[in-house]
């Protein structure tokens, strides 16, 4: 599997191509073309997250999830980590890849990381941003922490992630998702130099420079970041679309289906 470094970081990242099956291959895009989706994760969770949207965009698209400094098969130096580190490590590996222009997808922290690559740089040509906020100062992100060497703590800190109908009606895939968690959820010193990037990030004020078109998904029943925040976000963008749906924080699991037609629809737009 490849990897990418920014300076002394090395950042894991994968594509379609790298053993992820998908529904077809003979007419996928070129990397350098602008149909690959990127995928940037939230606040200590390792590339698991994006498993339901793989599924659902692989093949279409080109597809490249990518661990963020702190969690899974990326590095983890010491923090606190800053939001320009991870755009930093996310231009590294799309060096590293060819990918001149992308689709960002971004959860949480991956969605201001997305905010602020688009800020900076023309790279994106979309944004589609889940349960993300314009500033992070006003959160509080501990309930979402489970330590990765304690399958009880990884279980219940789910509550504060999903809805109880979710948790209830698919003890199967909790079961699953704690698994994934244990093997590549940060630990509690990296994932707090994780936190310290959202609660430091605040581009309310320089939201009119994103031009480039957003859809913001939040789930109405996110117990962390707040729907309100979503809203606020979708509607000082130049280009913001919101769109609720019900659930919890985690809404492109919980909501997968419903999340990867609009991520499809939104993509073919632009």
């Amino acid at each position: 599997m490849p990897t990418a470094s920014n300076g002394a970081v090395s950042l894991y990242y994968e594509t379609d191509d790298d053993g992820v099956e998908h529904r077809s291959t003979s007419s996928r895009p070129r990397a350098d073309d602008g149909e690959t989706v990127v995928f940037l994760g939230d606040v200590g969770y390792g590339a698991w997250q994006w498993g339901w949207q793989h599924a659902g965009l692989t093949g279409p698209f080109e597809t490249l999830v990518t661990d963020l400094r702190g969690a899974g098969r990326s590095d983890a130096p010491p923090g606190p980590y800053a939001v320009d580190d991870f755009v930093a490590d996310v231009q590294a590996v799309l060096d590293d890849h060819g990918a001149r222009r992308v689709h960002v997808v971004g959860a949480g922290l991956g969605g201001m990381v997305a905010l602020e690559l688009a800020r900076l740089s023309t790279r994106p040509r979309s944004l589609a941003l889940l349960g993300t906020a314009p500033v992070g100062a006003d959160l509080t992100l501990d309930p979402l922490f489970g330590a990765p060497d304690d399958p009880d703590a990884l279980e219940s800190s789910l509550a504060a992630a999903l809805s109880r109908d979710f948790l209830d009606a698919h003890p199967d895939a909790i079961e699953q998702i704690v698994e994934w968690r244990a093997a590549e959820d940060a630990p509690r010193e990296a994932w707090a130099a994780q936190a310290a990037a959202v609660e430091a990030f605040d581009v309310t004020d320089r939201l009119y420079e994103i031009d480039t078109p957003a859809l913001v998904l939040h789930g109405r029943d996110d117990a962390v970041w707040p729907v309100e925040y979503g809203r606020r976000l979708a509607e000082n963008l130049p280009r913001g679309e919101f769109v609720g749906l019900d659930g919890g924080h985690l809404i492109g699991v919980e909501r997968s289906r419903a999340v990867n037609d609009r991520l499809f629809g939104f993509f073919e737009s632009a």
